[in-house]
């Protein structure tokens, strides 16, 4: 097996939330695309939260992408020269006012859609997480908390009781099977 050779490249647009080019490129059989576009975004990082009471810590916030209300893991884009460790807990403190004095637990890191985008995904487990503060949003986020039992977690995926996206509930999946262990 071959890669695809990059006969040319032009960014259609570049912003903070992520770049988009256009390339062309040669098969290995031989055959020309002359647009195939790459969504560049950067990397970034979720988590599982629980307390100590096993309560799964989610924020709810409205995606426009689809114009719904989603209740997600805490998750966001690493800031520059930030570790991932250290990303996941300011991002968690950010959108939950939660942390935990217990060290983030690799869960796994994925590439997101490699087929046409270039970020990965890493997803921790954090456990024993307490309400240290009021949350510290982005003049653009509204985000409420919500507090559920980790084991009703999954009938409610189940179910389809929720709105809920891909990398909340594999993340879910992940940290249940690890702590089943």
């Amino acid at each position: 097996m071959k890669a695809w050779e990059t006969l040319s490249t032009e960014y259609l647009y570049k912003n903070p939330f992520g770049n988009s080019r256009k390339e062309q490129c040669r098969l290995p059989n031989g055959i020309i695309i002359d647009n195939f576009y790459v969504n560049e975004y950067s990397d970034w990082v979720n988590a599982i939260v629980l307390t100590e009471r096993k309560q799964l810590v989610l924020v709810e916030q409205y995606r426009h992408g689809t114009r719904g209300f989603y209740l997600e893991i805490p998750a966001g884009k690493l800031e520059e020269n930030e570790s991932r460790e250290d990303g996941i807990l300011r991002e968690i403190r950010e959108e939950t006012g939660f942390t935990s004095n217990e060290k983030p637990i690799l869960l796994g890191e994925y590439m997101v859609n490699p087929a046409v985008q270039n970020n990965k995904i890493s997803t921790y487990l954090i456990t024993d997480a307490f309400k240290m503060s009021d949350q510290q949003l982005d003049d653009t986020e509204g985000i409420d908390v919500k507090l559920i039992d980790f084991e009703e977690f999954d009938d409610l995926i189940l179910n389809r009781a929720i709105e809920t996206q891909l990398f909340t509930a594999s993340a879910y999946y992940m940290a249940k099977s690890f702590l089943n262990k």
